[in-house]
């Protein structure tokens, strides 16, 4: 069996191993890392050597770590990305190419659509019924997206929402609310099948379906970085943030919405931004946390996702593609029973 996995920001992790009576044998890491000493690698190979094959990518991080002789240096990987790897290979996890890929760029429509498309084209991708899509959404109007178990009162501020323009949604999605000016944020989402990401905990696989959009920053000279769980940032500060639904038929969706040219005053008049979040992210001013990408690249909004579709395209080959009539018919249907509803905005009140 063999797999690989490239470490978000590092290197190409490879592992050869074969099964023997249940249990991992013949077992050889290679790869473009560096380690010091030499033999480091043999200590990580006769760690792995003989350990059952349900065992977790964790349990196998730890088994690596406690082989290492002391003073080892590991560069451009970790226990943790020999873990992933190794599960990667035993269930035979394809990689980015081994799928038929579409990007889509479609027309501008209503918050609450975006939201019922990313529902409705997760579930086909699980199904089977749609390829595997990044899609990059354009809104026609100005929007606070709040997670999925967030509190509308505790998030938002309805008053300075309505003054400024601003409709409230909820999306499927955990994590935190996201404030969406039309035209000043880029939004993706990938809507990808379970098996992109087998072998991979729940943290790794945020980093592995963002190290694309990394590689499209750093062209425009931004020397992005990931940061754990879900963030994307540079030197000056965080750019933007992602989050993850995982469906019941195998659907996976992963979106981030970066900061082109963000108002960091209307963000603190529109969100109920606490004094404990701001303080841990290492600031007092929420105004502080916002990075526009206009300011660290000089390029327009439409030409930064340019580069984004041409960093995607030369990873996966992907075709352009769009949104078919009967999606936009079903993703309607959902935003009247679901989306634009009280009990789904006001589902944690």
């Amino acid at each position: 069996m063999h797999g690989e996995y490239k470490v978000p920001g590092g290197k190409l992790v490879v592992v050869d191993l074969e099964v023997d009576d249940g249990r991992i044998a013949q077992f050889r890491l290679a790869g473009d890392f560096f380690l010091e000493p030499d033999t480091a690698l043999d200590a990580i190979n006769d760690a792995v050597n003989g350990l059952p094959v349900e065992t977790d990518a964790s349990t196998i991080a730890a088994a690596v770590r406690a082989a290492l002789p002391e003073g080892a240096q590991l560069l451009g990987f970790t226990p943790e990305s020999v873990g992933t790897t190794v599960r990667r290979a035993l269930v035979t996890a394809p990689g980015w190419r081994d799928f038929d890929w579409e990007i889509v760029h479609d027309k501008a429509v209503s918050p609450q659509m975006n939201l019922a498309l990313d529902e409705v084209l997760t579930s086909r991708v699980g199904e089977g019924r749609r390829r595997p899509t990044l899609r990059i959404w354009e809104w026609d109007g100005s929007a606070v997206v709040i997670g999925s178990f967030q509190s509308y009162r505790n998030e938002v501020d309805p008053e300075g929402a309505a003054r400024h323009g601003f409709d409230v949604v909820r999306r499927i999605s955990g994590g935190g609310a996201m404030l969406i000016p039309a035209g000043q944020i880029i939004t993706y989402s990938l809507y990808v099948p379970a098996s992109l990401v087998q072998g991979m905990t729940f943290a790794d696989s945020y980093a592995f379906l963002d190290d694309w959009v990394l590689h499209a920053l750093r062209s425009v000279g931004i020397d992005a970085v990931y940061q754990p769980l879900n963030d994307i940032a540079s030197p000056s500060g965080k750019i933007g943030g992602a989050a993850q639904k995982r469906l019941a038929n195998g659907g996976v969706l992963h979106h981030a919405s970066l900061s082109y040219d963000l108002d960091g005053q209307i963000m603190t008049e529109v969100l109920r931004i606490g004094r404990e979040k701001l303080s841990d992210k290492g600031t007092t001013s929420a105004a502080k946390r916002v990075d526009p990408l206009r300011r660290q690249t000089g390029l327009t909004r439409e030409e930064i996702i340019e580069r984004f579709i041409a960093t995607f395209r030369l990873l996966t080959d992907a075709e352009t593609g769009e949104i078919t009539a009967d999606e936009y018919a079903e993703a309607e249907a959902l935003v009247e029973s679901k989306f634009a509803t009280d009990a789904w905005l006001h589902r944690v009140p």
